[in-house]
């Protein structure tokens, strides 16, 4: 018998209960659509947290060979990793600057972004005693969390006494409710970084995250920086998804069981059987970022009426039962033919079937949760589709 997803599975148990299947195509076809979406800027990469969960080395090889240059990590060490398969490449580093992190950001030619006035002392400082290396400078127009002041901004840029060491190749900020494009506050920091783009003129400039290149030209300066979308995320909340899925996530069958009608599932008691039910039994939890979230209504503290996630199956949607558990998930399966599905076999978590949005939805969370919480003990295939 033939199953679903046969040509990435292995016949021999290698000790993984669940896997990823990694489309290295529909990553850099999906990084080829946001460039055309940015343009005329140039387009970058976010590739922190291990590449949004899918391995660094990969991530980074197949969007260098795309044709991307610039990339953005969290920290210094992420950034160390990006130099290595990304040689000619400029690489930022968003949370800088940690005390001491100077000469790593030299020795690795990475380029900080510096998020306060002391932060801009720091590499002042820095550059007076070890001569010049690039920076950015991150200004908050709006989310309170990284940047200096609007009003610092403006007198940075204007300041003639500050020393030529302090030369920023880009300036930044980051839009607060970029994906819903009905949103006031989105004009507001657009007006904002507009007027401090002019005071630092002939310095590149850049806004917008993923949903910020949907918003329109206004709002991509020099340089986009999208993320989300690049991994086939949904980048805004009332636009389609412009981009393909990158993973699918899969789930082995440990077992499958029987139980009646008026039987409970897992934890808690929560999940009330009102049929005679076969339940697959799967190899995934949330230690596995399957959160346990996604049970619904059978999750403590959540309302009655929220529906968890589902499953996919030999052309079956199969609903998540009861709660998801540390390494198990339970799903009903009693609607597909018992002689068509076995232990061994797997079920889609999310993929081309199960949006992950969908998922992540069904959590009452986004798809950066999902895929960022995705463990070590998934089996990751890659291959390479011909999208482009």
């Amino acid at each position: 018998m033939k199953t679903l997803y046969s040509a990435f599975d292995v016949t021999e148990d290698d000790g993984f209960g669940a896997r990823l299947l990694i489309d290295l195509g529909a990553l850099a076809e999906n990084w080829r659509v946001m460039r055309r979406l940015s343009a005329p800027a140039r387009c970058s990469a976010v590739v922190k947290a291990d590449g949004y969960g899918l391995g660094m080395e990969p991530v980074i090889r197949t969007l260098y060979d795309a044709g991307c240059r610039d990339f953005f990590v969290a920290t210094a060490h992420e950034g160390e990793i990006v130099r290595k398969f990304a040689a000619e490449s400029r690489i930022f580093v968003m949370n800088c600057l940690l005390p001491g992190i100077e000469p790593l950001c030299r020795s690795a030619d990475l380029i900080p972004v510096l998020a306060s006035m002391e932060h801009v002392a720091i590499w002042t400082q820095s550059c007076i005693v070890n001569g010049d290396h690039p920076c950015a400078l991150q200004i908050d127009t709006g989310m309170n969390r990284l940047g200096i002041t609007v009003k610092e901004a403006h007198i940075l840029a204007g300041d003639v006494t500050r020393p030529a060491g302090f030369s920023p190749v880009l300036i930044m900020s980051h839009l607060v409710c970029g994906d819903d494009p009905d949103h006031t506050l989105n004009d507001r920091q657009l007006e904002h970084f507009t007027q401090i783009s002019k005071a630092f003129a002939g310095v590149e400039a850049s806004l917008s995250n993923s949903a910020g290149i949907l918003l329109g030209e206004e709002f991509r300066f020099d340089l986009t920086r999208p993320g989300i979308a690049l991994y086939g995320g949904q980048a805004s909340t009332v636009k389609g998804n412009v981009t393909m899925p990158v993973v699918t996530a899969l789930a082995h069958i440990v077992t499958i069981r029987t139980a009646a009608a008026g039987e409970t599932v897992s934890y808690g008691a929560a999940g009330m059987l009102h049929r005679d039910s076969r339940l697959a039994v799967c190899s995934v939890g949330y230690a596995d970022g399957y959160l346990r979230a996604v049970s619904g209504a059978g999750t403590t503290l959540r309302g009655s009426n929220t529906k968890g996630a589902r499953g996919y199956v030999l052309g079956h949607n199969v609903p998540v039962v009861g709660r998801v558990t540390m390494d198990l998930t339970i799903f009903d399966v009693t609607d597909i033919p018992a002689d068509l599905l076995k232990p061994g076999d797997s079920i889609e978590l999310f993929g081309h079937n199960v949006p992950l949005d969908d998922v992540a939805a069904a959590a009452d969370t986004i798809g950066y949760e999902l895929l960022t919480s995705l463990g070590s003990r998934y089996r990751r295939h890659y291959t390479h589709s011909s999208t482009g």
